[in-house]
């Protein structure tokens, strides 16, 4: 059970000979790396374009920092093992300002939605950048995060599963649709070599996987699903302990409803209104995440799951005191990664191909054998 409990944060690989391994033999790039980056700004802009068309939102500006006492950092997950890089500021103050960088928009977006006065079915989306420094540094993981991060403003009656997945629908038409258009822009991305971009979305709840694959940690049983059942999934129901006692993967307890009862299957009840995308990776032969969402905690469910993760000392922080007293919309979210999406339709074995950041001396190494060379 030891593996099981290492398996549920999800930081990386975790050891530099495994992504040896990982990495593929027999690599060449598609595109040279100025006409990648002409690529990527093209899928940005397709992207940032139609995800607002699509469900209705508007590109805003989005913090890089925030008050530490705010309670409106990421934490990522809830077992404190992912910490954001902290420091104070304001020169002069006799109280300086104890700011973080942030992990991610998340809790952020959602006081956003009041900020930008959204009414329902109106929303927001940013261009996130973010420093997740707790990462393990290995091919589709950075300590340089940017996304796509977005938030809806919806009804009570918007809070179940159909309404989940047809947002995640929209947003793999637009994903799909941006990788096409970047083929026709650039003829170079469209080769025998890699299969093509699935069209069509298969939906799983967490629990159906871990029937399937019940003696296989998270991260194996995600890469076996996408090779037996479909190419692209998304998986429902990530936080809740599943009947193997354990969550698929950790997940915070203040944003994300992973919670809430939805469908009974078989006499078991499953959890949960939120999940992730995740593809095959033709290029790297793995298991590629994309985007985490979900239909966001009511002051209810945010009180469980508060208590299920032993963070009930959270309630006195303004955002969940927002949540408690009903003074920001009821809503659902999500981040898509940028980079993590250039890699995928662009076809890089590295993320590093697409983005700019910091990387090992070692991993370095690996990457010039095998024909890798990771943007600085």
């Amino acid at each position: 059970m030891s593996d099981l409990m290492a398996d549920l944060a999800g930081p990386g690989i975790g050891n530099y000979n495994e992504v040896e391994r990982a990495l593929p033999d027999d690599y060449k790039t598609l595109l040279s790396p100025m006409e990648r980056m002409k690529a990527i700004f093209a899928v940005k802009s397709y992207i940032e374009e139609n995800l607002c068309r699509e469900l209705n939102m508007q590109m805003v500006q989005v913090p890089m920092i925030v008050d530490k006492n705010s309670g409106m950092n990421d934490y990522l997950d809830r077992d404190g093992s992912r910490t954001p890089v902290e420091f104070f500021c304001g020169l002069g103050l006799d109280n300086p300002i104890q700011a973080q960088v942030v992990q991610a928009a998340t809790k952020w977006k959602r006081m956003a939605l009041k900020q930008f006065d959204c009414k329902i079915g109106e929303g927001i989306c940013t261009d996130m950048k973010a420093v997740r420094k707790d990462y393990f540094l290995d091919h589709d993981h950075s300590a340089y995060v940017d996304q796509w991060d977005w938030e809806l403003a919806i009804t009570e009656k918007d809070r179940n599963l159909d309404f989940l997945k047809n947002i995640v629908k929209k947003i793999w038409k637009i994903i799909y649709g941006a990788g096409k258009m970047a083929q026709e822009k650039f003829p170079a991305l469209k080769t025998d070599k890699y299969t093509e971009f699935p069209e069509e979305i298969v939906f799983l709840h967490a629990e159906e996987i871990l029937d399937l694959y019940p003696n296989l940690p998270r991260k194996e049983r995600e890469t076996r699903v996408i090779q037996e059942k479909a190419p692209v999934i998304f998986i429902i129901g990530i936080g809740q302990p599943l009947r193997d006692g354990y969550p698929h993967e950790m997940r915070a307890a203040d944003y994300d409803d992973w919670i809430t009862e939805t469908i009974v299957k078989n006499g078991e009840q499953y959890h949960g209104l939120n999940g992730d995308i995740l593809v095959w990776n033709p290029v790297t032969k793995r298991r590629h995440e994309l985007t985490s969402m979900g239909i966001r905690v009511t002051k209810e469910t945010l009180k469980m799951q508060l208590k299920v993760a032993g963070q009930e000392n959270f309630l006195g922080l303004p955002y969940h005191q927002a949540i408690l007293n009903d003074e920001i919309p009821l809503s659902i979210g999500g981040g898509i990664g940028q980079s993590r999406t250039f890699m995928y339709l662009l076809r890089t074995a590295h993320i590093g191909e697409v983005s700019v950041s910091v990387w090992p001396k070692g991993l370095k190494d690996i990457c010039a054998k095998k024909n890798i060379h990771v943007l600085e």
